[in-house]
């Protein structure tokens, strides 16, 4: 088994611009590269967060196009372990983020929260981290 992230949780953005910004301001994710679409939109971007990484782009209804580009309709949550979930916590929430469940303790030892993005997509981050067999 290699340490390589092998699972990247791809989403789609109706306005990718804003989610390059939105997502490191409110979650902290590290910019990594943009590949510019036409017409202002994102053909391809990662982002990350310590060794995890996001992929995303501008919704499309047109050719190509692998997902229904409405979060709303979505039935997934993208989970991110942070070291400090406190201060993460308070990141998102001062800017703007939608916390739809508080901060809080779990039966399984984690400390977690849950968010949605400017768009809606579902985000849940904590500190609970499987460890590898």
């Amino acid at each position: 088994m290699s340490g390589e992230p092998n699972i990247l949780p791809a989403l789609r953005y109706a306005d990718a611009a804003k989610a390059w910004q939105w997502l490191h301001e409110a979650f902290g994710f590290e910019q990594r590269f943009s590949v510019p679409g036409p017409d202002g939109t994102i053909a391809h971007a990662e982002m990350g967060l310590g060794a995890g990484t996001i992929m995303f782009g501008s919704a499309s209804r047109g050719a190509g196009a692998l997902i229904d580009p409405d979060p709303r309709k979505a039935e997934w949550t993208v989970y991110v372990w942070v070291p400090d979930i406190d201060a993460h916590y308070e990141r998102a929430r001062r800017a703007g983020a939608e916390i739809t469940t508080e901060l809080a303790g779990t039966d399984y030892g984690s400390r977690e929260y849950g968010a949605r993005d400017f768009e809606g997509n579902h985000w849940a981050f904590g500190t609970y981290l499987p460890r590898p067999e």
